[in-house]
């Protein structure tokens, strides 16, 4: 393969984290300034990071900003992800399971900024294709580059477990009643578990596109 295509390839993957990037400063920012949001009839004010979830972005005045955050940076992380198809697919079935799966992050980030969540079930699959579907796709990866790469192979396995972790700490914590009223640390729990679905998935994309193709 032509160096410079290698070259165009290893740069575009790196639209993966910087898609990452600009939904967390969104999400960091609008968080700050929110003042709330209404939802089905129900005042939410104030908007409090720690109990209430990023998704309570998407309504009121910060909306049009975190919904544009979710699609931009979606169709940032897709692309950049997507740059690494061949990558992933010279390392067997296995692999190319694992990119498939990680490529929903993008997805699901842009069904979120299409339908908030006054759209709940389309909402809340966007949520489970951004996260905890590439969850089961980073430990793929890591299964699928034991031998390919260590490093890479140990962040897929660790950022899989830690991702379905936070998962199900998430979906026992959050409670909608008590988040209306910010009560709880839901807010907190799935920021965490966003963070590191994000990075996880930043860093093996990254990392396949710059690893040596098997010969």
């Amino acid at each position: 393969m032509p160096e410079n295509t290698v070259s165009t390839r290893n740069r575009v993957a790196v639209l993966a984290p910087a898609g990452a990037i600009l939904f967390t400063l969104a999400w960091l920012v609008l968080g700050v300034i929110s003042p709330g949001y209404e939802l089905f009839g129900n005042v939410i004010s104030p908007y409090s990071w720690i109990s209430q979830p990023v998704s309570g972005l998407g309504l009121g005045v910060t909306g049009p900003w975190m919904n544009a955050a979710f699609i931009v940076g979606g169709i940032l992380v897709l692309t950049g992800t997507l740059s690494t198809a061949r990558r992933w697919t010279r390392y067997g079935g296995l692999a190319t399971t694992a990119f498939v799966l990680i490529s929903l992050t993008g997805v699901g980030m842009i069904v979120c900024g299409v339908f908030t969540l006054e759209s709940m079930m389309l909402h809340l699959l966007g949520f489970l294709l951004a996260v905890p579907v590439p969850a089961i796709g980073f430990l793929f990866a890591g299964a699928a580059l034991r031998r390919v790469s260590p490093r890479l192979a140990t962040v897929g396995f660790v950022g899989g477990a830690l991702t379905l972790v936070l998962f199900v700490v998430f979906q026992l914590t959050f409670d909608a009643t008590g988040a209306g009223g910010n009560d709880g640390v839901a807010g907190l729990v799935q920021r965490a578990l966003i963070l590191v679905a994000l990075a996880t998935q930043s860093v093996l994309v990254v990392g396949i596109s710059r690893v040596s193709p098997r010969r």
